[in-house]
């Protein structure tokens, strides 16, 4: 199948919006409103646990980061979330055509190995080299994720993105 072709098929499939393979869209619509609101797309890795928690913890970290001050959140019923594997065969060429990419990391002890050969993985893969960091709530980025975000930019040319559980002025 050419390049072209299996774009196109996965155009086709992204459309459905329907669980295949190893991939799971949120398939929570947004309440009707008078103006129409564009859906914003966010294709998670690495998100622990069933597909239907996976979009649960997703959207509780924007709720947060939301209510913590960040509005550029905005409203929550936009956000699309897609949670991927980094192994996922469609990995490359989505990220070719896809700009809002998040990694999800786990705080407990071995957080950073899964996390670091997650993110090799991802580069193996052709996947995105820019990711927003998304997490249950570490409230320091000293340590875990300073040291994830260093050692990704270092070894792996892949920027992580961390924000502040408050941010600090306007955002």
């Amino acid at each position: 199948m050419a390049g072209g072709d299996q774009a196109a098929g996965l155009r086709r499939w992204a459309e459905q919006f329907g669980p295949v393979g190893d991939v799971q869209v949120s398939m929570e619509a947004a309440a009707p409103t008078e103006r129409t609101v564009e859906p914003v797309t966010l294709l998670v890795i690495g998100v622990p646990g069933l597909p239907s928690n996976q979009i649960r913890r997703v959207q509780a970290t924007l709720a947060r980061w939301q209510a913590n001050g960040h509005r550029w959140v905005g409203d929550l019923t936009r956000w699309k979330v897609v949670a991927l594997e980094a192994d996922s065969p469609h990995l490359a060429v989505l990220a070719s055509q896809q700009s809002r990419w998040a990694l999800w990391v786990e705080g407990d002890a071995d957080g950073f190995r899964r996390v670091y050969r997650t993110l090799r993985r991802l580069r193996e893969q052709g996947g995105p080299q820019r990711l927003l960091v998304l997490h249950d709530g570490i409230a320091s980025h000293a340590g875990l994720l300073r040291n994830l975000q260093q050692a990704a930019a270092g070894f792996l040319d892949t920027e992580l993105l961390l924000l502040p559980e408050q941010p600090e002025g306007p955002c």
